[in-house]
């Protein structure tokens, strides 16, 4: 359904109650909204803070009938939400993103087939449903044999330099379909995220350099320390991509740096990790701009007014000692220019992202270094 502008105090929909459900539900607050938020976790972040928690699976029928009768608009922060819910969702009230863009974001090979079909540039793939699909030995090897649907942060992941090694993966992964990617020799990985409204106007906001460490995004840079080039151009592939999938929302899109060449790994139909530097050094943040989208009002400026460095916090930072002890929040508070984000998740765990922290400030160098220090201060990556 499609709806005029809705304005405060209407209550929104938010189906998952994580972080970046959290981060929803404060920006909905402070601009008069209240929310609803869906998930089977008592203790979701998300769901402790907003007006209303239904405390239910996302497919649950009665909860899905409250949320369309109570809510004048409702989003997600969570791409595993089937696509089926947001279609229900759809028949009787504003629903944005679309089931038919989260579906093909929910599946890597149809998200991957859609970039190459759109005329987008993307790495060589190979579909895997039976065994006798994976390739024999030479140019997709080395790779990477990824589940098709749920894996993320590293998981349903498996690096392999053969068709041996991709059998035995394969095989562990109880033969689940899934998608081969060659490796490629990366000198960087940029993101961009966007917001994208039902006229079809963009907001994007400034390319960000990312790292990982254990297939957990680690540390984002904004702006990329790249070529003004490949920054400008990872902005209209990221443009051209929405409105390609006549997306509306806020959406992440990751790409892999070889050489001069930009190639789109995948895309996040949601508020984006590498986009949280938005909350303190932008004009309007990521999380505001997704309220505005769903409720039709106007997109807010994603100028950047400050250089940023985000770094994520683990549960690892709790147990770096081999025993579970609060992380040294002081040191971190010493540092004038950083701005701390913890998410009230109840029990830290072994790379659960728990929260993280963004220095800003007008010197690029000098905020990347007390990133580091602050970084080390807290035991990440040890």
């Amino acid at each position: 359904m499609t709806a005029s502008v809705i304005q405060p105090s209407a209550m929104l929909g938010m189906l998952g109650g994580g972080q970046l459900g959290r981060f929803f539900v404060i920006a909905a607050h402070e601009m008069g909204y209240k929310v609803t938020v869906l998930d089977p976790d008592k203790n979701s972040p998300a769901g402790m803070i907003a007006d209303v928690h239904l405390c239910a699976a996302f497919d649950d029928a009665d909860a899905l009938k409250t949320m369309a009768e109570t809510c004048q608009a409702i989003s997600t922060e969570f791409e595993n939400v089937p696509a089926a819910t947001l279609a229900t969702l759809a028949q009787s009230t504003v629903v944005h993103p679309s089931a038919d863009a989260v579906a093909i974001a929910q599946h890597r090979i149809k998200e991957k087939t859609f970039f190459k079909a759109s005329g987008l540039p993307v790495g060589p793939f190979v579909p895997v449903t039976v065994e006798a699909d994976l390739p024999e030995d030479g140019d997709m090897y080395p790779a990477v044999l990824k589940v098709a649907r749920f894996g993320y942060d590293g998981k349903g992941q498996a690096r392999v330099a053969n068709r041996e090694q991709a059998v035995a993966a394969f095989q562990g992964f109880k033969q689940e379909v899934c998608v081969l990617e060659k490796m490629l020799p990366l000198d960087l990985e940029v993101s961009v995220v966007l917001a994208r409204d039902v006229h079809g106007n963009i907001a994007a906001f400034p390319t960000a350099e990312n790292s990982h460490l254990n297939g957990i995004l680690d540390i984002s840079i904004a702006p990329a320390r790249c070529s003004e080039v490949i920054k400008a151009n990872a902005q209209e592939l990221a443009k051209k991509l929405a409105t390609s999938l006549n997306y509306v929302g806020v959406m992440g899109v990751e790409f892999f740096v070889v050489g001069n060449q930009l190639l789109i790994n995948e895309i996040a139909p949601r508020p984006h990790n590498s986009g949280h530097y938005t909350l303190d050094a932008c004009v309007t943040n990521q999380f505001e701009q997704q309220v505005r989208v769903i409720t039709g009002q106007a997109l807010g400026s994603p100028r950047l007014h400050s250089n940023a460095v985000m770094v994520n916090i683990l549960g690892d930072s709790w147990l770096y000692s081999g025993k579970q002890a609060e992380p040294a929040w002081d040191k971190a508070f010493a540092h004038g220019n950083l701005k701390m984000h913890l998410y009230g998740k109840h029990e830290p765990r072994k790379a659960r992202k728990m929260g993280h922290f963004t220095v800003i400030g007008e010197e690029a160098q000098e905020v990347l270094n007390v990133a580091k220090v602050a970084r080390s201060e807290l035991h990440i990556g040890e």
